[in-house]
């Protein structure tokens, strides 16, 4: 049961991640609240490229997260014991640095990290 609540607030945490990258690959002028405010503004193309990218990666992340809860993606229940914790760790440094950022609109960012993070652990310690 937690497992399963747990996977479901991560899907639900990254899709907004998702929505949020798409709108940037999209031409939306919200780089403020990316990348430590680098990009403020609308992102130059190569960034946009780099969104769409980020929005693979992290579809890729919600799958492994979703096999290894047994929820969906049974195919991917091979690599999902061991992906879960690069998934893991990814979340602990995208916490802390999106707590660090210089960019205080992306440090809204940090709390979506963090329960990132939480709930990919409780998965992963099953």
């Amino acid at each position: 049961m937690l497992e399963t609540i747990s996977a479901t607030i991560f899907t639900a945490f990254t899709f907004v991640v998702i929505l949020f990258q798409g709108c940037l690959a999209a031409g939306a002028p919200w780089g403020k609240a990316s990348m430590g405010g680098k990009y403020p503004g609308k992102y130059p193309l190569k960034m946009r490229f780099v969104a769409v990218l980020n929005m693979l990666i992290l579809a890729f992340m919600s799958a492994i997260v979703l096999s290894e809860a047994n929820l969906l993606f049974p195919q991917l229940n091979s690599i999902s014991s061991i992906g879960i914790w690069p998934i893991v760790i990814f979340f602990i440094f995208g916490t802390i640095m999106n707590t660090i950022t210089p960019s205080k609109i992306e440090r809204i960012w940090a709390p979506v990290a963090l329960i990132q993070f939480i709930t990919s652990l409780i998965i992963a310690i099953k």
